[in-house]
């Protein structure tokens, strides 16, 4: 497979996949939608999540999903996506509670959004946005 696709595609199709189970999943652990500076969510795993919390998976994962074919979609997924989680990394870290009032984050939370940035900018870096032609053949079509 890594022959085949860049690891920007290998990190859209992985994480989005990941993510968007993720997200269904976790609205056995806790469906609500509360807000405000105080919000609170249920363990999945060691993750605190929530309503909200689970349809920024869903739809992250979805995004990511609908973009790894192309190399130059995946690309810019794997950096914007990487980009976007070193900020909710921060503020959650920062915060230690909550990211916009409405995700409910711990410390695992922190750290695996942070290996996410990380593996999305690093997996970004490593792409280019157009495939090269493999020796001896041509590009195969994005």
């Amino acid at each position: 497979m890594t022959d085949r696709y860049t690891p920007a595609q290998i990190y859209s199709l992985v994480f989005g996949a990941t993510l968007l189970l993720a997200g269904i999943l976790g609205f056995v652990a806790d469906a609500s939608f509360d807000a405000g500076s105080n919000v609170q969510g249920s363990n999945f795993i060691a993750f605190e999540v929530n309503g909200w919390h689970n349809l920024v998976h869903i739809a992250s994962g979805a995004l990511g999903l609908a973009l790894w074919r192309n190399a130059a979609t995946a690309r810019t997924f794997a950096l914007g996506f990487g980009a976007v989680y070193a900020v909710v990394t921060l503020w959650g870290f920062i915060d230690g509670n909550d990211v916009l009032g409405l995700i409910p984050v711990n410390t695992a939370d922190n750290v695996l959004h942070l290996a996410i940035a990380a593996a999305g900018i690093a997996a970004g870096l490593m792409s280019r946005s157009t495939e090269r032609a493999p020796q001896g053949g041509t590009a195969r079509p994005a």
